[in-house]
């Protein structure tokens, strides 16, 4: 039986009870599927993963915590005619904004745009739950079962808290000075931070764009030639395509999550969890070249993954939940000093042949930060074809200007 405290960046995902922080993953199929087989499927999901049968108490102690709840009612499942395309980017949009506030439901929902020829399947979960792999994960457990409604998946424990985590040589004394040190210094940066009254005002907004096979080829051979990352390519492209557009006022860096589970192989590829550790990456002083920037990146990045110890940081964060509520509120007020999240998922590996239906793509995620600097890219490559989802707010990033330099920065990538 889950029941624990919310990990500090679980809380910082989770905002508050009243504030909807949700990410959409969707999957595009051909096909007929049944409603039956989705509920059956939706059935097994939630019996395999102990996360999709909690809900949030903020209210009985200091900080919130997940409880598992024993009569917890099924995921529901919303049904809405299909009738474009881009449908699915509207219901994302829609569900950005539901509120997983009841006890007897669960903390995901499944949409189901539906045509008899094609539909989407959108995964609706709060980011405190899940990260990106979280949402391949239950795509890819959705088609199969949907394929075969007889697959059997095991169940597995939910960790207790972050000493699960911990290796056996962790030396508590030493790390309980340094993360009192780390949460004197913390108190004193929020003490001299002045009260901004900014806020995303602005109506959170997607812009998406899939590159077909053949451009994405072409990135892909343009990256190997220069001894580049994808990842890397994408950072410089669109740190350059904002320094055009900003000038001074743009930032030159991006934050980038990385995997967790790279670093803490207990958390198995196919287990929900929320956290990602982040490195901050920056173009390289004094040069415009788009690869000589993009070599930077991917060795600055190696380095930086290198020494990232992710473990002490989950440890860590435990001792920052007295500051957690300044974090956020930071997070709603200040600019940040970055251009943009971005995050790159890479190559999603799930079949797309089935006996009844063919997965024709998978978009990337979509989330709406309620930061005031909510500049997020998220791309993946499936069946070789690109795909980007570009999130901000009009108040922060209008999306004119953010379009202009989506655009710009796909040129970049592409010429």
């Amino acid at each position: 039986m889950i029941k624990r405290k919310l990990m500090m960046v679980e809380r910082i995902m989770y905002v508050d009870s009243e504030t909807p922080l949700n990410v959409v993953y969707t999957a595009r199929i051909n096909g007929e599927i049944s409603e039956e087989n989705i509920k059956i499927a939706l059935d097994k999901i939630q019996q395999k993963h102990p996360l999709l049968r909690v809900s949030i108490d903020h209210k009985s102690a200091t900080y919130p915590f997940f409880v598992e709840e024993k009569e917890i009612s099924p995921i529901p499942l919303r049904i809405v005619e299909r009738k474009t395309d881009q449908d699915w980017l509207l219901e994302s949009e829609n569900e950005w904004y539901r509120i997983f506030e009841d006890k007897k439901n669960p903390m995901a929902q499944l949409v189901w745009v539906k045509s008899p020829t094609a539909s989407e399947i959108l995964w609706v979960m709060p980011h405190c739950l899940c990260d990106g792999t979280t949402g391949i994960t239950l795509i890819r457990e959705l088609l199969a079962l949907l394929d075969d409604p007889n697959i059997e998946f095991n169940s597995y424990e939910g960790f207790g808290s972050v000493n699960d985590f911990l290796p056996a040589d962790f030396n508590l004394k030493k790390k309980k000075r340094k993360a009192r040190f780390y949460v004197m210094m913390a108190k004193l940066f929020f003490l001299m931070q002045s009260k901004s009254k900014n806020r995303n005002q602005g109506k959170n907004y997607a812009l998406h764009r899939k590159l077909d096979a053949a451009v994405s080829k072409k990135i892909v051979e343009k990256c190997k030639a220069n001894g580049i990352s994808v990842h890397a390519l994408l950072c410089s492209a669109f740190m350059q395509a904002f320094k055009e557009f900003q000038g001074k006022n743009a930032k030159g860096k991006v934050i980038s999550p990385v995997d967790v589970r790279h670093f803490i192989p207990e958390i198995k590829q196919d287990h929900i969890f929320a956290f990602a550790p982040t490195v901050e990456l920056s173009l390289k002083k004094g040069t415009q070249d788009l690869f000589e920037n993009a070599k930077h990146i991917k060795k600055d990045l190696l380095e930086k993954i290198e020494k990232t110890e992710a473990r002490e940081l989950l440890w860590m964060g435990e001792n920052m939940h007295p500051i957690v509520d300044r974090m956020i509120s930071l997070l709603k007020s200040s600019k940040g000093g970055h251009d943009i999240t971005l995050s790159n998922m890479g190559k999603i590996d799930i079949p797309s042949e089935y006996k009844n239906f063919t997965l024709e793509t998978i978009f990337s995620p979509t989330v709406a930060f309620p930061w005031l600097n909510s500049n997020t890219l998220v791309t993946t490559t499936y069946n070789q074809q690109m795909d980007f989802t570009f999130m901000s707010n009009e108040n922060f990033l209008p999306k004119e200007e953010a379009k202009k330099i989506k655009d710009k920065a796909i040129e970049l990538l592409t010429s």
